[in-house]
């Protein structure tokens, strides 16, 4: 007698929590960063000249930048999941509320990066204590902070992450819809912004190329690890659509690998020959985590080639992908804990060591005076700027292919305004208008205003959210699919956040608000003396004329835009602003940050006053060119407008009669019969009881 055995009943699977993963990810990273950083202690002070700081110090600070690091990955990564890899309830988009599974990814963000703030806290006293040699326990006192804060760079950078940490990660607690989740991972995303401002990047000659290259590295960084860890949290929790949360994930991954490969290159060109890659401390680390990238990206090979593409076929086999993924992570946590050790590791002597006051402060030498024509014979590509440049072209042409193949048309002229956009930008910051401006005022106003009325005037007028939305087609929201590029774009153009902001008093306030706050207090001398603060002078300066005239003229959507002559009259409001801040610049008698143009030895020795003058002088009139478009635009938009009035009338009259026509000449008929206006029965039966007061 034969039996047949039953089917073995699929296995249960249980939703898990991740927190064990996350504290055996950042262990790993503090324990190697820490290990490293002790091993070679003895060679990094005795090059630096500093005392022992004893062992608390020695292995507490590498430990706890890794552990940072790490946190700070977990709350970019979460907000990343919540707001573009898992999908909210299915609700309206702008009102949509998360799901379960995003509300725990952003919970997880809010939580890691309020951890990532008591961090940067603690590191304080640590830095302090590494920098002077003295014990960890005597920095703990409340007047050795402000020494810290007050005297070194890289305490006062953790002080800022601190703060950007305590913002973002209350507002993370409390937030509940979808709409502001981007937000919230834009906001993770610059808690590490500080730190790439600070250390041997920002230093010495070419430190314009080391700080822009480590700050791409450092973004990408925390997106790509962050990311993954989220993924695995997402699949241990049984999330719904794991396979395209993966999809979606792994072309990030890509970018990122890229982006990170190429940023370690140059950050590592400029800082030593490859010589002393194998024969230095300095080197050998470079070395190490150049090694663990690769591998990184091996096992991402292998993620595409097995693990995803069991997912497509079936989204419950995860077990694969989990198993690869945790692996990967933890590679990713002990190449955080090498780079980190990097700080505390002195590289070798650099190239030349004459620099001159110029190339220490602003990373490169600067020979003639700037001139109409020679400027166009400097340059100099800015990493920062020019690779932004290059990027908004491609993504452009990319959804202009895919419009163009779906049979779709699109207007070639906003291609061309978008294109010169792309081309005034990269052009201005790698052309010797970029590099003059960080010696001389007159030239910073040439790049301020093209960066906020030229730049933006040309982008906004090549609708790009438009072609986004063109381009890409909606997701299958109703089968559960996360929302994707289009309705993340739509969603932008109709944010509450942006209605605010493109609200035409608010939003003329804010452009107008910059030059005042800027030049006409001491926030402008802080800033100009470092790189980092004319890298968000610049970013502020394109953000906010692009938000400006996208409400102006941009011909993409915004939650409430006024009628042409709206628009007409508050930019005629606001010119007067920017002529009298041109001419109290031409006025002006003190010299803006005089101490550090003075500081920089240009070898012509400019006259600073007559240039901040020649810079109010271009403050007052640069406006010119980009409002003769701007004007031409919106009178276009006004005449379109009117003409669209004009035919919506003949329609309706061709429906139901002229009766504004046939009332007039009725009018006409009875004044020849006799009566006139001033008679009671002309308003009576013109206009009915009651129109004559």
């Amino acid at each position: 007698m034969t039996t047949t055995a039953e089917p073995r009943a699929p296995r249960r699977r249980h939703a898990r929590g991740s927190w064990p993963l996350y504290l055996l990810f950042s262990l790993i990273a503090g324990l190697v960063g820490a290990a490293i950083s002790w091993g070679f202690l003895g060679e990094s002070l005795q090059a630096l000249g500093i005392p022992d700081p004893g062992r608390l110090t020695t292995a507490g600070l590498p430990f706890f930048r890794a552990v940072g690091w790490m946190l700070a990955s977990l709350g970019a990564g979460s907000f990343l999941a919540s707001a573009f890899l898992i999908a909210p309830r299915p609700e309206p988009i702008l009102r949509a509320r998360l799901s379960v599974d995003g509300h725990i990814a952003a919970r997880t963000g809010a939580l890691s990066i309020l951890c990532f703030g008591l961090v940067a806290l603690l590191m304080i006293p640590l830095t302090l204590s590494d920098v002077s040699g003295t014990p960890f326990a005597q920095t703990l006192r409340p007047e050795a902070w402000s020494v810290a804060i007050s005297q070194v760079s890289t305490a006062l950078a953790w002080l800022w992450v601190a703060l950007i940490c305590a913002v973002v990660g209350a507002l993370g607690l409390f937030s509940r819809r979808w709409g502001s989740q981007p937000f919230l991972l834009i906001g993770a995303v610059l808690t590490v912004i500080p730190l790439g401002m600070e250390g041997h990047s920002a230093a010495g000659g070419d430190h314009d190329y080391g700080t822009n290259s480590y700050l791409w590295h450092l973004i990408f960084m925390v997106l790509w690890v962050g990311g993954l860890m989220a993924l695995i949290a997402h699949g241990r929790r049984l999330g719904p659509r794991l396979d395209v949360a993966v999809r979606r994930y792994s072309a990030l991954a890509l970018v990122s690998v890229l982006f990170m490969a190429a940023s370690g290159v140059i950050n590592a060109a400029i800082r030593i020959e490859f010589s002393e890659w194998f024969t230095t401390t300095y080197g050998r680390i470079i070395v190490a985590k150049t090694a663990g990238v690769v591998l990184l990206a091996f096992l991402g090979f292998v993620h595409r080639q097995l693990t995803i593409p069991q997912l497509r076929e079936d989204p419950a086999r995860s077990g694969a992908f989990l198993r690869v993924a945790v692996v990967e992570v933890a590679v990713m946590a002990a190449v955080t804990g090498i780079a980190i050790t990097m700080g505390r590791t002195p590289p070798p002597p650099p190239r030349d060591p004459n620099l001159s006051p110029m190339a220490i402060a602003i990373g490169f030498d600067l020979h003639e005076s700037p001139t109409v024509g020679n400027v166009w014979g400097m340059w100099r590509f800015d990493l920062m700027f020019g690779t932004i440049a290059l990027l908004l072209a491609v993504g452009y042409l990319w959804a202009l292919l895919r419009v163009r193949r779906e049979g779709k048309a699109w207007p070639w002229w906003r291609t061309a305004w978008f294109l010169l956009g792309c081309v005034t930008l990269g052009v201005m910051m790698s052309s010797g208008m970029g590099m003059n401006m960080m010696a001389l005022f007159s030239m910073h106003m040439i790049v301020h205003m093209g960066l906020s009325m030229v730049v933006p005037v040309f982008l906004v007028l090549g609708a790009p959210l438009t072609l986004l939305m063109e381009a890409v087609p909606p997701a299958d929201t109703e089968a559960g699919q996360p929302p994707g590029l289009h309705e993340w774009v739509w969603a932008l153009c109709h944010s509450r956040v942006i209605g605010f902001i493109t609200a035409p008093g608010v939003n003329t306030v804010q452009f107008i608000v910059i030059f005042y706050l800027l030049y006409l207090t001491p926030l402008y001398d802080v800033l100009v003396s470092e790189h980092g603060g004319h890298v968000g002078m610049n970013v502020v300066f394109l953000i906010s004329g692009c938000l400006y005239f996208w409400d102006m003229i941009g011909p993409d959507p915004v939650p409430r835009r006024g009628t042409p002559v709206v628009r007409i009259a508050w930019l005629i409001f606001s010119m007067p602003f920017h002529l009298y801040f041109g001419v109290y610049l031409m006025q002006l008698t003190q010299i803006l940050a005089g101490d550090f143009y003075s500081s920089l030895g240009l070898p012509w020795e400019p006259d600073l006053l007559a240039d901040q003058r020649a810079g109010g002088g271009i403050a007052w009139a640069s406006g010119a060119f980009p409002l003769v478009i701007v004007f031409s635009v919106l009178f276009m938009q006004w005449r379109r407008e009117d003409e669209g009035t004009a035919r919506d009338y003949d329609r309706r009259a061709e429906v139901e009669g002229d009766v504004d026509m046939e009332s007039y000449n009725a009018m006409l008929a009875r004044m020849n019969a006799g009566e006139r206006p001033g008679d009671e029965s002309y308003y009576t039966e013109e206009f009915g009881q009651g129109a004559r007061r």
